[in-house]
């Protein structure tokens, strides 16, 4: 009996010591809770919607934060946060630029109302169309608006809707919630073809990485010491926003793979350029162009490679320890004890040498990438 009793007591060591040495190790800078990080999340958002309580335009500036504010609420069911969106919605009548003569339409750059087309008018969509899906009246005219813009768009001939990194954040996204709201085809058709064009003048084969945009290519353009100069928080829209497609697009979508190969690329390119301390320089492969950390960028890259993980497009081993790091960076450097958001680098388009991005610099866009980046953690720690 007592023989027996051993046997048993043996196996039963032999049981958790394998149990023990067969999972896998924690990363020592990720958060030690969920709840660290909902507490991490909340303290951003509550310092931004407290000091900004007057919802803003519609404009990609203060969009791209309901971006984030939404995922936020997706993962926290905090009320509040929904209001603080639908009342930026209500506002702004549920509309982007909000010109009606169809012949006005324009799609350069501009913030007027006959900017319709521009892609920096046409991010708020997204918000719009999550807060629809949230109404279990589905009230359409909450996208409305959404879906006359996007269907004009696509009924032109015209391709090079997208000529600018930030663009693919801003409206990819658009097509695919669009499409899983109508099922009208055409959205992920267009996306691809839009995107093809993009690719044409932006993507950049060898580094697989994105400029700006056409004025940036090398060696037409060069950072401070000769080198190509990929602007972070540009390449940050772009990973981000094939994040959030690859999330709506359908699995048997006959470019899915394609997206995922770009998405994955970019991964490997952006991982190799992080700084020891975790950030992102704004000038990707010359920190010495635009030194110090900067957080918009750095903050849509960790969501990037936490969303690849969460996914299974992202190898754990591998791309855990790049997104722990980022991570930390944001939250132990950029977050203020009172939630501010620091190292934000202002509107602008490029990296610049010599330009102030210090603990004081905040936007709205900067703290919507880390509310992304935090729900992503929040969902890591499930």
């Amino acid at each position: 009996m007592i023989q027996k009793k051993a046997f048993f007591t043996l196996l039963l060591l032999l049981g958790v010591w394998t149990a023990f040495v067969g999972a896998k190790p924690k990363h020592p800078l990720l958060p030690a809770s969920k709840k660290e990080v909902a507490d991490q999340l909340h303290k951003a958002n509550a310092y931004w919607q407290s000091t900004n309580p007057t919802p803003g335009w519609a404009f990609w500036d203060v969009a791209a934060y309901h971006t984030g504010n939404m995922e936020a609420y997706k993962i926290t069911k905090n009320e509040a946060y929904r209001q603080y969106s639908e009342a930026w919605a209500e506002q702004n009548q549920w509309m982007g630029a909000k010109s009606t003569s169809k012949a006005d339409w324009k799609y350069s750059y501009g913030e007027k109302d006959d900017y319709v087309l521009f892609g920096d008018w046409q991010i708020c969509f997204q918000t719009y169309i999550d807060l629809y899906c949230l109404d279990g009246a589905k009230d359409d005219r909450k996208i409305a608006r959404a879906r006359e813009v996007m269907e004009y768009q696509m009924g032109t001939p015209k391709n090079d809707y997208w000529w600018w990194a930030d663009g693919l954040y801003m409206v990819m996204p658009v097509m695919t919630k669009l499409y899983r709201v109508t099922g009208n085809k055409q959205y992920l058709e267009k996306l691809h073809e839009y995107l093809s064009y993009a690719n044409s003048i932006m993507y950049d084969a060898d580094e697989k990485l994105y400029y700006r945009d056409a004025k940036y290519v090398y060696p037409k353009h060069k950072s401070a010491h000769g080198q190509k100069d990929f602007w972070a928080r540009g390449d940050g829209w772009v990973f981000a926003g094939f994040a959030k497609v690859l999330q709506d697009l359908p699995k048997k979508d006959p470019y899915r793979k394609e997206y995922e190969q770009r998405f994955k690329d970019m991964a490997s390119a952006i991982a190799r350029s992080q700084r020891p301390e975790g950030y992102w320089t704004r000038s990707i492969l010359d920190p010495a162009h635009a030194p110090g950390p900067e957080t918009s960028g750095t903050a849509f890259f960790t969501y990037g490679f936490l969303w690849g993980i969460n996914n299974g497009l992202l190898d754990k081993k591998e791309y855990l320890p790049v997104a722990a790091k980022g991570y930390q960076y944001l939250t132990n450097t950029a977050l203020q004890p009172n939630g501010k958001l620091g190292y934000v680098q202002p509107i602008g388009e490029r990296a610049i040498p010599g330009q102030v991005v210090d603990v004081n610099s905040t936007t709205g866009f900067g703290v919507g990438a880390f509310l992304l980046a935090a729900s992503e953690m929040y969902r890591l720690l499930d």
